[in-house]
């Protein structure tokens, strides 16, 4: 390895080598079948991609509870797991490395989703003003109920429960999806949790279900196979804090003392503008973490290989561009043009939009 690390250095992670530092972010594409259980595209969809350093799956519930978004898949029925197992072989086949990214979505949620049609749950009965995928359409969010206290170890449960699954189907690792206004983002937020009990009000407190999240899943599996993913300035899902700077800090300062094997840290608005937060730090973040850090959002090849090249980031996740480029590593190492998105397959439906992308002709 050079003495400045580059892009397509290898990189130990946890108890593993990554062949490069490019991730495939996690991607909601919405082909679950019945069950909610992978296919044996989704196999291919992600062996095709099997060149990423690591991939990290699309967001995956930890039960129906959890459920968001139609069609998406579960980690936690025997079923599920077997599907996955389709998925892991087929990276493993080719050489890559894959976690699960464990998911509950908290509010952004839809009664046709929920069991027995329920409210979805969150910290408090507060609804999110923004949409989800439910009956082959986007629907407003339904109202969602406060979760009563007693519920809580419940949930933690069942993260446990789905990280046991995750390594049973073959995943090497998993990551824990705190970004982007799902459930836990929802508890760590003043805008959303309004609880007056010990998992409201103070950072501590707002913190609490997080952690006891982390400590649940590190001890089912280990700290070395545990990441964590996290959005501190992101709108998305009608979410915000009135201090995100020393929420996160903190966040961050109770992270260190657990080692998880990385923090991937989204920078501004997900899927959207880097700059959406501009008095925000995120250098005061990587400061308080001595661990993998993994950055995300609006990577080019220049900002990618500077982000690595300053020590910035020692991993750098890319999403939507792996979607139009399965060979996007190849790409990238060339300077190549990258293939553009067709956004009427993004959601939902079959091989058309999901592994029917080209790869480039090799040089004669």
């Amino acid at each position: 390895m050079s003495a400045t690390p580059t892009l397509f250095d290898s990189f130990k992670l946890g108890d593993i080598t990554l062949s490069n530092r490019i991730v495939m972010a996690p991607l909601t594409r919405n082909r679950a079948i019945a069950g909610f259980v992978p296919t044996p595209l989704a196999a291919e969809y992600y062996a095709q991609r099997a060149a990423a350093g690591l991939i990290i799956s699309e967001a995956t519930q930890i039960s129906q509870q959890g459920q968001g978004y139609q069609d998406t898949p579960g980690i936690y029925d025997e079923a599920q797991v077997e599907g996955w197992k389709q998925v892991t072989r087929a990276v493993h086949a080719k050489g890559g490395r894959i976690f699960a990214q464990l998911w509950h979505v908290g509010r952004v949620s839809h009664v046709d989703l929920q069991p027995n049609g329920g409210a979805p749950v969150a910290p408090s009965a507060i609804i999110a003003k923004t949409k989800t995928f439910v009956n082959n359409g986007f629907s407003e969010t339904s109202a969602p109920r406060a979760l009563d206290i007693a519920e809580l170890p419940g949930i933690v449960a069942d993260y446990r429960r789905a990280a046991a699954n995750a390594i049973k189907a073959g995943f090497d690792g998993v990551e824990v999806h705190a970004a982007n206004g799902y459930l836990l983002d929802q508890f760590l937020r003043d805008g959303a949790n309004h609880r007056t009990d010990a998992y409201g009000g103070s950072i501590e407190n707002r913190t609490r279900l997080l952690l006891e999240v982390m400590d649940a899943v590190i001890a089912e599996i280990g700290a070395g196979r545990t990441g964590i993913r996290l959005s501190p300035v992101t709108p998305a899902n009608d979410l915000a804090d009135s201090d995100p700077q020393a929420l996160f800090n903190h966040v961050v300062e109770q992270l260190e003392t657990r080692h998880p094997v990385y923090i991937h840290v989204i920078e501004g608005a997900t899927g959207g503008p880097r700059d959406v937060a501009p008095d925000f730090s995120f250098a005061e973040l990587r400061q308080r973490y001595s661990g993998p850090w993994m950055v995300n959002n609006g990577y080019d090849l220049d900002l990618a290989r500077s982000a690595v090249a300053d020590g910035k980031a020692d991993l750098v996740a890319f999403g939507r561009p792996f979607i139009s480029n399965p060979d996007l590593v190849a790409r990238l190492r060339q300077g190549a043009p990258l293939a553009p998105i067709d956004q009427a397959t993004l959601y939902g439906g079959g091989a058309k939009g999901y592994t029917d992308y080209p790869v480039l002709e090799p040089a004669a």
